[in-house]
């Protein structure tokens, strides 16, 4: 029989999912007849890396401190450059709460796949996750699409480069030039094999750098203010802007597919929701301060990025500020890329772990594609910020949102006892449910904004050439 309709019941299905004990893990039951998401403790035999001691290599040495700090230097970027734009077309009041929403929802979701990266500890990617749901197909769609994401998100950090070096040297070089400026030491930071060779500290200094670049920006903002600048409460637009609009906020939390490679480099997984709490919490205060202060000082003219709407020198001051969490992050995301191929190559082989030859000459090689793809996307393709925008809707709306939902009613259905399992958590089913309709929903209004921007941009004429030697 169904659960009974109550208040009671539905608090204590929703504690269930976030109620841990102090070793880290859920309470073995949270409700009668039903076992904690977290089937068991974390099996060092499945695990991806598996048992490191003795190996040349070692993977799995990250706290869950560097874990948070590597979280928020790959998205922290995006929202700071792009949310206030957002504000301007919606209005400060919606898209405050909006803001608000979409981190207290991406906190909710991020659970979801730490439970189930614990209850599978053989998952590095979202590509083995797809094997789980979906068997070989899934794992095919899902490791490509996170690879091409991954790819796409290290073209934007470059573009988003351009525009720092760009405002630094007053535009005296070509676009190409300041592209290959920085992905070079992109390149040269995502060597490493294991995160904790290089970039977990130096996230910490990325982390550091945009806090201190937006307060700088801020500040700027409030002693320069826009004269006679507008700010709305709400405002009414029709489909196309108002949704174009929303996926800035939509997109600032669109890191989750991180999560799965950055938990299996982690000495205790189970430590991994400490990680997306402050996370979450870090990136939705920072964010809708940010929004709302440069929104306020500069009104409804501000840009995106938000920098590109200070004076010269404020602009500056932030663009310098900010380049470390740019090269940081552009290289985490590289990283990424590339690992996910190589430990797919050579999972349970020595290369994996070991100083081979071998092992360092395909680790390199994968490094500079994934790099040199980016880079050539970032500049060869005209239309490339809309196609990260299509890539975001294909796979970020899936990967931050829908896929989380179908991640739970997979385990409560393979591991707490079938359909019955789902009818007893009846509450928490439907909340699943709407949550793949929600990714369902981001992906689908997110294809049509941009593909209808790109037939807009053609029928403008904003669309340039192939490797054009513009200004950034």
């Amino acid at each position: 029989m169904p659960a009974r309709l109550s208040l009671e019941s539905i608090a204590i299905q929703w504690t269930a999912v976030g109620n841990m004990d102090k070793a880290g893990y859920f309470s073995p039951e949270i409700e009668t007849g039903v076992s904690s998401d977290v089937v068991e403790s974390y099996r060092d035999d499945t695990d991806v890396f598996g048992h490191e001691e003795g190996h040349g290599i070692r993977y799995r040495t990250l706290t869950w401190p560097l874990v948070s700090v590597l979280m928020i230097t790959e998205i922290v970027t995006y929202g700071t450059l792009s949310l206030p734009s957002s504000l301007a077309v919606v209005g400060i009041v919606p898209g405050v709460i909006l803001i608000a929403f979409l981190g207290c929802f991406a906190l909710y979701t991020s659970i979801l796949l730490i439970n189930f990266k614990l209850n599978h500890p053989e998952v590095h990617n979202m590509g083995d996750a797809g094997m789980i749901l979906l068997g070989p197909i899934g794992r095919e769609v899902l490791s490509a699409g996170t690879i091409l994401f991954a790819i796409f998100v290290v073209g934007g950090q470059l573009i988003a480069a351009d525009a720092a070096l760009g405002s630094l040297s007053d535009n005296r070089l070509c676009l190409l030039w300041y592209t290959g400026i920085f992905a070079i030491p992109t390149l040269l930071l995502s060597l490493p094999r294991a995160l904790n060779m290089s970039l977990s500290w130096l996230s910490a200094v990325a982390t550091f750098s945009i806090l201190v670049s937006s307060i700088v920006a801020m500040v700027g903002a409030g002693i320069e203010r826009t004269p006679d600048r507008t700010v709305s409460v709400a405002v009414g637009s029709d489909f196309y802007t108002a949704f174009a609009s929303i996926t800035n906020p939509v997109y600032a939390y669109a890191g989750h597919f991180m999560f799965f490679p950055l938990i299996s480099e982690m000495k205790r997984p189970q430590d991994a929701k400490k990680a997306a709490w402050t996370l979450q919490t870090v990136a939705t205060l920072f964010y809708v301060v940010f929004a709302a202060v440069m929104y306020i000082y500069i009104g409804n003219t501000v840009a995106s990025p938000a920098y590109l709407s200070l004076s010269t020198k404020w602009a500056k001051a932030a663009w310098g500020l900010a380049i470390p969490n740019l090269l940081v992050a552009g290289a985490l995301y590289n990283h990424t890329a590339a690992k996910i191929i190589f430990v797919r190559l050579f999972r349970g082989t020595r290369h994996l772990h070991d100083n081979t030859v071998v092992g360092w000459i395909w680790w390199t090689a994968l490094v500079v594609l994934t790099n040199g793809a980016a880079f050539v996307l970032a500049t060869g393709v005209p239309i490339f910020a809309y196609l990260v925008g299509i890539a975001a809707s294909l796979f970020a709306s899936w990967y931050t949102y829908g896929l989380a939902g179908a991640f739970w009613l997979h385990d409560t259905y393979a591991l707490r006892g079938g359909a019955a399992a789902r009818r007893r958590r009846w509450f928490l089913t439907a909340v699943n449910v709407l949550t793949i309709a929600a990714g369902t929903f981001i992906c689908i209004g997110g294809l049509y904004v941009s593909i209808t921007g790109i037939v807009l941009a053609y029928a403008s004429g904003a669309v340039g050439a192939p490797f054009s030697c513009g200004t950034a």
